[in-house]
């Protein structure tokens, strides 16, 4: 039997590859999985896509028909035990006769969370659970919340001056944030469902809100909110071959769309912008996550990149936790989970 250190690096391993699904599952979640028999690696499998082999089957299909009975399972999310678009994967372990399977999370949804770890057991499986449980559950973050809420993961994102402005003075450039910092923001879009963005960024911008940084990437939705339902229809978003993955919303709350987001299956959504929508996602405590890139230049610019109501008072603010930093070129992005349960320090 596997060691606790040898457990760990294994679903290290299966975690490499659930890396290599994402942003191409959704609305399932990023999986990978692999078989060890006598210390050894001999399959790997990651879920590719919704509605294609799930990761422990594309795994013991790399097996091919070696056998089984004496290696074990890795694999970073509770198998599944009820059938969707594939078949329970309960039972395709079953039937290869993998005697030891290792979980890293349990299913988040609260209907099935144990279900398959029980039918594993039942079948006379031996199951450890929770190895690198907090690492496995944070790669389908977004999932986890949709599958509990049907609601998307929020995540703000902006690239602003040193005094908080989202543009600069008339006549002084377009960009804020350099070159470096606008290609790490061009692929972490191929990370997300939907890019959110309001009326007024369209008109002045008439952004393509395309992922061009990454190879083969599956294109976002991009999404519109317009108080008045009118806008430019030669804009590129309307215009170009993505134009079918484009929807706009007329008058509507953010806080209702995005529900309409989640029950369209959408389990992330960027809020690219501008200024309005921002401070609209924090006045309504929607926000669950901040990618905030901040340029090295003060521009006095118009537009404020949080322009909400504000908090009357500062332990009204919105607390931010895991808070990291990270320097692009003479830029810094700054990342961070919102937590509405809790004050921020003083």
């Amino acid at each position: 039997m596997a060691s606790v250190i040898d457990d760990a690096h294994y679903m290290r391993a299966a975690l490499h590859e659930a890396e290599k699904g994402r942003g191409q599952t959704s609305p399932n979640p990023a999986v990978g999985a692999l078989i060890v028999s006598n210390g050894r690696v001999v399959a790997k499998g990651y879920h590719r896509r919704a509605g294609g082999a799930h990761a422990e089957v594309d795994c013991l299909r790399a097996l091919g028909g070696a056998n089984a009975t004496t290696a074990s399972l890795y694999v970073t999310l509770e198998p599944c035990s009820t059938a969707g678009r594939t078949a329970p994967c309960t039972d395709a372990i079953i039937k290869a006769g993998i005697r030891s399977v290792v979980i890293g999370a349990t299913d988040p949804n609260p209907a099935h969370a144990g279900r398959g770890i029980k039918i594993l057991r039942d079948a006379g499986i031996s199951v450890r659970a929770g190895v690198l449980a907090v690492e496995c559950a944070s790669i389908n973050e977004a999932f986890n919340k949709w599958i509990q809420t049907r609601r998307p993961l929020v995540i703000a994102k902006c690239g602003m001056s040193l005094d908080g402005r989202l543009s600069a003075p008339p006549g002084q450039g377009r960009w804020i944030t350099g070159a470096a910092a606008r290609r790490h923001a061009n692929r972490f879009r191929a990370e997300v469902d939907a890019i959110l963005i309001g009326a007024e960024t369209l008109r002045v911008d008439d952004p393509r809100l395309t992922v061009r940084a990454v190879r083969g990437a599956r294109q976002p939705w991009r999404v519109v909110l317009s108080r008045s339902g009118r806008l430019p229809a030669d804009a590129q978003i309307f215009t170009d071959r993505f134009a079918e993955r484009t929807l706009v919303y007329r008058g509507q709350e953010l806080g209702a769309v995005l529900e309409d987001l989640g029950r369209r299956e959408i389990t992330s959504v960027l809020l690219e912008g501008g200024g309005d929508i921002l401070g609209q996602a924090v006045d309504a405590r929607l926000i669950d996550k901040v990618r905030i890139y901040v340029g090295s230049t003060f521009t006095g610019g118009p537009v404020v990149a949080f322009a909400g109501s504000g908090a009357a008072f500062t332990a009204e603010g919105i607390a931010l936790q895991d808070v990291a930093y990270e320097r692009l070129a003479s830029d810094v992005l700054v990342t961070a989970n919102a937590r509405y349960d809790a004050r921020p320090s003083e």
